[in-house]
């Protein structure tokens, strides 16, 4: 039986129409041009989803020799990688296990949604994995790389600098590289800890380090001390891990072993402070009434331990919004300086200190 004719799909000038602006301005939103008005580029958006036009995303690569996509790509030490420098859990295991990442993707989605772009998450935890995200990146599969560097020693920033590819770096490189990136202000996240704990009164102070090959976990250490310091306290304990909840237990026994009279502890992420609070709990130390504590980053951890973690927050997903508007950026104007964003840490008090 015959309908009649197929109805036409629509098109640009459809989309025009209901806009009430022209072909070419249409054209430039979906294309993904960033000097359009961003209340005309809502008006666009919405005629598209009025008139149900679907863009031709191959011609349009053609046009415009953009993937309309980024890589997010999280690199590190696999097990195979990790023997002999220092703390390191399995690689793949951490990075679905820490509330961390899932941040860090959460502020990526968010921002390339809104403009009708999505992210290609990436693991790169060997030569051969690192190899790929930079054969797929020259061969135009994304248009850039979110890079977010889990190991001191990781060449895949060097890697992607020297293949002139586009590329943002989550917090400082460990080695001077002409690459943009965001970070956090470690030290004085640090030295919020200290302050806290001495204004609580804690006397008999230690700290939970991440790994120490790690830029992020010496400048987090190095602010808590250097407050501490200036506070009267010319030594402070400190044990390493791995930003495991099993390090930080591991860490938390050791310390109680050697300091039993323990009143005061900074651990340098939220699931070693979970962690420590659990071996606290089960040594029948009270938090904070003996024991108090304060975490790093403010992510869910924190929230779920018991006592919720007073902890210093790094505002994960708008330094990953950022990062990500810095890439587009570069993306769009390749001549672009070299930018570098810090973040300022505040402290989150809950019932932990």
């Amino acid at each position: 039986m015959n309908d009649g004719p197929a109805k036409a799909s629509p098109t640009l000038e459809d989309v025009a129409r209901e806009a009430g602006v022209s072909r070419a301005t249409v054209s430039r939103v979906i294309n993904g041009v960033r000097n359009v008005d961003p209340g005309i580029q809502d008006v666009v958006r919405r005629a598209v989803e009025a008139t149900g036009y679907v863009p031709n995303r191959a011609a349009r690569s053609l046009v415009t020799r953009r993937a309309g996509a980024v890589a997010l790509v999280v690199s590190g030490a696999g097990e195979d990688e990790a023997a002999g420098e220092g703390p390191q859990a399995p690689f793949r295991g951490q990075v679905l296990a820490d509330p961390f990442f899932g941040r860090i993707t959460t502020g990526v989605v968010g921002f390339l949604r809104a403009r009708g772009m999505h992210p290609v998450l990436m693991l790169a935890d060997s030569t051969d994995a690192r190899k790929q995200v930079v054969d797929y990146l020259r061969q135009g599969h994304a248009d850039g790389a979110l890079l977010v560097s889990t190991h001191a020693r990781d060449p895949l920033p060097e890697l992607l600098v020297g293949a002139g590819l586009p590329c943002v770096l989550f917090a400082r490189p460990a080695r001077p590289l002409p690459i943009s990136y965001v970070d956090v202000a470690h030290r004085d996240g640090g030295a919020l800890a200290a302050d806290h704990l001495v204004a609580r009164g804690c006397q008999r102070v230690a700290s939970v380090t991440g790994p120490l090959d790690v830029l992020a976990s010496r400048e987090r250490l190095a602010g808590f001390q250097d407050a501490m310091a200036r506070h009267g306290h010319p030594y402070v304990p400190a044990v390493e891990g791995n930003f495991t909840l099993e390090s930080g237990e591991r860490a938390m026994a050791g310390l109680l072993a050697e300091q039993p009279d323990l009143d005061g502890l900074f651990v340098a992420n939220d699931l070693m402070a979970q962690g420590a609070l659990h071996v606290l709990r089960e040594q029948g130390r009270r938090v904070p009434e003996q024991v108090a504590v304060v975490g790093f980053d403010d992510s869910s951890a924190a929230v779920s331990s018991r006592p919720a973690l007073t902890t210093v927050r790094q505002p994960i997903e708008e330094m990953a919004a950022e990062m990500t508007r810095l890439l587009l950026d570069r993306v769009d104007q390749p001549d672009r300086r070299l930018t570098s964003v810090i973040f300022e840490p505040t402290l989150v008090v809950r019932q932990s200190a």
